[in-house]
């Protein structure tokens, strides 16, 4: 089933893997990012990505090896490394020893839906509450995610965080603001910026019929204003007593919630 165990991290592939999972650079390059994990690998076949190179190492290969005789493997290269060579490129403290190697799912513009509900994350940083977000919109049916100026999508840690619903949900990377607003306007997408301030609308109380967008603005700054006030409306979650913000993904994850109530 395979020709060798791989010893060296000089191995070529190895090196990619790890190029791979420290450099957003490298991603962008070659199109490439990295998986950890046996059940997010196993998401990626299973939503028919584009898995280039499966690393598995030979305890791993023997303790799953039902779940690899079950994949399909026609276009995928398996390599089988040395179990100090998993321990060694693994980012996770106690490593499955299992990696893959996909290529990005390319999508160049969305589909938008009659109907559908969008979240428009901006500017957001923190790749642990991002990955949440996207795994937050999988569960709920949200139609799609916007990120704007956001942080890498492919990073091992937001990957990490999706639990696989990367490979399920519609994801657009749109880092020009005008361009996004304009796309939004032409589409009749209605835009609400998700905003801390009494004057705004309560979203227990917004209309979200039809097509709609929210956008959420990182966890330090919230949305900037000029994007706040370019939103068709803005919407604020009530809070209590002298709470006056919380996390984006929480936040996220009620705004989300009442779209699709």
């Amino acid at each position: 089933m395979y020709e060798e165990i791989i010893k060296s991290k000089d191995n070529p592939i190895i090196k990619l893997y790890q190029k791979l999972s420290s450099q957003k650079k490298e991603r962008l390059l070659y199109g490439l990012f990295v998986l950890e994990g046996l059940r997010i690998v196993q998401d990626a076949f299973s939503e028919n990505a584009d898995v280039k190179h499966l690393l598995v190492t030979a305890d791993a290969m023997k303790r799953y090896s039902d779940v690899f005789s079950q994949v399909d493997l026609s276009n995928t290269k398996l390599v089988v490394i040395s179990n100090e060579l998993g321990n060694k490129i693994a980012q996770t403290e106690k490593t499955q020893g299992v990696f893959a190697i996909c290529a990005f799912p390319y999508q160049t513009e969305i589909s938008f839906k009659e109907s559908g509900k969008y979240i428009v994350l901006h500017e957001l940083q923190d790749p642990g509450n991002v990955g949440m977000i996207i795994r937050t919109a999988d569960a709920l049916g949200i139609d799609g995610i916007i990120m704007c100026g956001s942080c890498d999508l492919y990073s091992p840690k937001v990957i990490r965080s999706t639990m696989g619903s990367v490979f399920r949900m519609k994801i657009w990377i749109n880092n020009d603001r005008d361009n996004l607003f304009e796309v939004l306007e032409k589409n009749n997408i209605t835009s609400f910026a998700s905003v801390i301030d009494t004057d705004a609308d309560n979203v227990k109380t917004t209309d979200f019929s039809g097509s709609c967008a929210v956008f959420i603005g990182n966890d330090g700054n919230g949305l900037p204003k000029e994007v706040s006030e370019r939103c068709d409306h803005r919407v604020t979650i009530r809070m209590n007593g002298t709470i006056n913000s919380l996390n984006a993904a929480m936040a996220a994850g009620i705004l989300m919630w009442e779209l699709k109530s």
